[in-house]
């Protein structure tokens, strides 16, 4: 049986609601969180989810906003994966997408959902497949599910949302997370103006900046020197790859963090204008996720 209207209707309100915190919050420039001691003590960064809602909530308690009045929480990749309806056909990740704009909507200033590749696979409809199954209609497939007749309006919902959503953050002043990095961008630039600007479609669709910065897989050296330094980094701070032991290290400037691993971690990070921070000392707040 499908949620009643009025359930349909309060999904739909609390989206919109995180929409427009996501895009009003104090710590957002552009598109971008910037997050400073003054603005909070230290930020619990999660990377992947993929529809986990039980890490999710192990997350929130850990986080335990209410006794940290001065963290803040961001959390990413939270659509395709995890369980299916019982019939098998649709993809009950929406509903770890609900408990972020909930989030989100609770605590509009300290909790935050940056842009992942899966994110701007729905809002494309770009087609990411899995298993020989299409992730983008098992999620749609999940929506109709629940919802019957209310589903395109929820999914409208979703995808105000997830339109809204910074594509990156900084950590004081040295430490960059996003989900991705750009490929090759020593060998081929990269528009840092993506940051600050009004996205373009063209951002969004196969090679464009926004696309580039979501996707991308390359862990060379030379690459990721190449964009940190492009954007004045010293460490940065992805998911995007799953790691068995939810933790890579590929190269001196990047750490790789996995939230929906076997053994799944995430970043508790202080902040402190204390100078840059190096990639040993983010490395020695990367924790487990119990």
């Amino acid at each position: 049986m499908a949620a009643s209207h009025k359930i349909a209707e309060e999904v739909v309100s609390v989206c919109r609601q995180a929409a427009a915190a996501s895009l009003n919050a104090a710590v957002r420039q552009g598109n971008v969180l910037r997050i400073t001691p003054d603005d909070a003590d230290d930020v619990l960064l999660t990377a992947d989810l993929h529809g986990d809602r039980r890490n999710f909530q192990k997350v929130v308690d850990v986080a335990s906003l209410d006794s940290h009045p001065r963290r803040h929480l961001i959390v990413q990749e939270v659509c395709h994966g995890g369980p299916m309806y019982p019939a098998g056909n649709g993809c009950m990740s929406h509903l770890l997408l609900e408990d972020v704009a909930r989030l989100k909507a609770e605590y509009p200033e300290r909790v935050h959902f940056l842009m992942g590749n899966h994110e701007l696979a729905e809002l494309t409809d770009y087609p990411i497949s899995k298993g020989g199954r299409l992730l983008n209609l098992l999620f749609r497939a999940g929506v109709n599910e629940l919802y019957g007749p209310c589903a395109d309006s929820v999914r409208e919902a979703y995808m105000e949302f997830i339109r809204a959503l910074p594509l990156a953050a900084w950590l004081g002043d040295s430490v960059f997370a996003c989900h991705s990095i750009p490929e090759t961008v020593d060998r081929k630039p990269f528009d840092r103006e993506v940051f600050s600007r009004d996205l373009r479609g063209c951002d969004m669709i196969d090679g464009g900046e926004l696309f580039r910065l979501v996707w991308g897989r390359d862990y060379r050296p030379e690459n990721a020197d190449a964009f940190a330094n492009l954007i004045g980094a010293e460490v940065l701070v992805t998911g995007h790859e799953p790691c068995a032991d939810g933790l890579q290290v590929p190269n001196p400037r990047q750490v790789i963090i996995d939230t929906c691993s076997a053994n799944p971690r995430y970043l508790l990070m202080p902040l402190s204008s204390n100078g840059p921070v190096t990639q040993g000392r983010v490395l020695d707040h990367v924790q487990r996720l119990d």
